[in-house]
């Protein structure tokens, strides 16, 4: 058995087209050079063209040695005019970035295309399986295609697998589409009524955070992960920020979270420890997986719980802008337990509207359960914080700025200890009244205020009118 397979292999080796002999040296790159073995003897039919159609069969077996490719079948045709051979019945194509299995498989000679039919199983070298009826496969040629590409039609399905900084395999994301494309072995792409099962990525070193999705893209560079892509109801999660918007797209360096930009028609919303912000579209940038700035742009909303030791509301202290940004207490990488606090906000005016705060102060009347509020508008608002709580807000404007200072007034229904005493000693640095205009290079200079010992500075007024009295 074994000589009468050697003979029919050498004389297969001299009569089909395009193929090397076994002992010619394999070219180092490049075109392969097949090297053929099969337990039955060939059939052969000599074309005008002087090329061969050739049909064998048994355990075929077709090697490229310098490109480390294996294809082999049940059945062999080989068609010399076209440059085209087929592999039938239990067809297995193999080498170092691919592994495919289905029932068919062409392929292509001139132009390195392999076309995998019925039932076919890809694998690639990360672990990630993709299942459908048709693939198409271009293989790396030089001065014709610098890289692979795959295209599966018919509606196919990839299971993509990630992996941990440790190199452990993490729970597949199943992506169901009518085209799928894979360029490289590291970006795959889904179109056409895209289904995906799990979409959920979690990333592990450092402090960690998930993303999910509808859909998610993964895109990579030298097998390192760079950027996350998830449309369409997407949420990310980490220790400081619960971020959700159509569409976050998270980038990521030395496996680490970066940053973060959520953007869609339903608009971004971002929730840290004390503030939950609201825009058109939100920037975090959070090196080493660490929130340090906030950028709202567009009809961005800030809102914030007050300090409400002093008195009781459910409403909450509110900031508006064309765009918000939120600066956080940088946190040494080595503090795994603390976690950043927000150090201040500045909201920037358009032109169609001004920036507005509204801020809930502790009562004149410390027998009150209600809130003093204070509202000033301006062209630029800057709120401080102070272990997250409101210590000074100032507006900065040429001639535009104003606002209103509402006491909270005594009623039956207001009152928590009606005993309490009235009124309290004024507290230094305390604002009130009516906010006019306040140039942009002043400091804020207070006038004479209703006391409330913890409330927050507020803007430098000129003289103010009386202040309305709150029902």
């Amino acid at each position: 058995m074994n000589v009468a397979r050697r003979v029919t292999t050498l004389a297969l080796l001299a009569s089909l087209p395009g193929v090397a002999r076994a002992q010619e040296a394999a070219a180092p790159s490049g075109r392969c050079k097949l090297q053929l073995t099969a337990d039955h003897a060939l059939n052969s039919f000599k074309l005008p063209s002087g090329q061969l159609n050739v049909f064998t069969g048994g355990n075929v077996v077709i090697r490229c040695p310098a490109q480390g490719l294996v294809l082999r079948s049940d059945s062999l045709e080989s068609y010399g005019d076209e440059g085209r051979i087929l592999f039938i019945g239990h067809a297995d194509y193999s080498e170092p970035r691919l592994k495919l299995k289905a029932d068919n498989i062409t392929y292509y000679q001139r132009d390195e295309r392999v076309v995998a039919t019925q039932n076919v199983i890809a694998k690639l070298p990360s672990g990630s399986t993709l299942r459908g009826p048709q693939l198409e496969f271009l293989r790396a040629i030089p001065r014709v295609r610098t890289q692979q590409f795959a295209t599966a039609t018919g509606r196919p399905t990839v299971s993509l697998v990630e992996r941990d900084p440790q190199g452990r395999a993490q729970p597949p994301v199943e992506v169901t589409g009518q085209n799928i494309y894979l360029q490289g072995d590291s970006i795959v792409s889904a179109v056409g009524s895209v289904v995906v099962v799990r979409p959920k990525i979690t990333g592990t070193k450092g402090r960690p955070f998930t993303l999910e999705g509808e859909t998610i893209d993964l895109l990579s560079r030298r097998r390192k992960l760079e950027r996350v892509l998830s449309k369409s109801a997407a949420v990310a999660n980490s220790e400081d920020l619960n971020l959700r918007s159509d569409t976050i797209d998270l980038r990521i360096a030395d496996d680490l979270l970066q940053r973060a930009v959520a953007w869609g028609q339903s608009r971004a919303r971002a929730t840290s420890l004390a503030q939950t912000m609201v825009a058109d579209s939100i920037d975090v940038l959070m090196p080493a997986q660490r929130i340090r700035e906030l950028h709202a742009v567009r009809k961005a909303t800030a809102e914030g719980a007050p300090d409400t030791t002093k008195f009781r509301t459910t409403e909450k202290d509110r900031l508006t802008g064309d765009t918000i940004v939120a600066l956080f207490d940088t946190v040494p990488a080595k503090d795994t337990a603390r976690k950043p606090r927000i150090r201040q906000l500045v909201a920037i005016g358009s032109k169609a509207s001004l920036a507005t705060s509204l801020q809930h102060l502790p009562p004149r009347d410390t027998s009150l359960c209600r809130p003093d509020i204070v509202y000033v508008r301006g062209r630029l608002i800057t709120v401080d914080f102070d272990t997250a709580k409101v210590s000074r807000v100032k507006v900065t404007d040429e001639d535009k700025s104003g606002g209103l200072y509402l006491e909270a007034q005594p009623d039956s229904a207001s009152r928590c200890h009606p005993a309490a005493a009235t009124a309290v000693a004024p507290a230094p640095g305390a604002v009130t009244g009516a906010v006019r205009s306040s140039p942009a290079t002043s400091s804020p200079t207070p006038t004479p205020a209703p006391p409330s010992p913890t409330a927050p500075g507020v803007l430098a007024p000129t003289t103010p009118p009386p202040a309305p009295k709150r029902p």
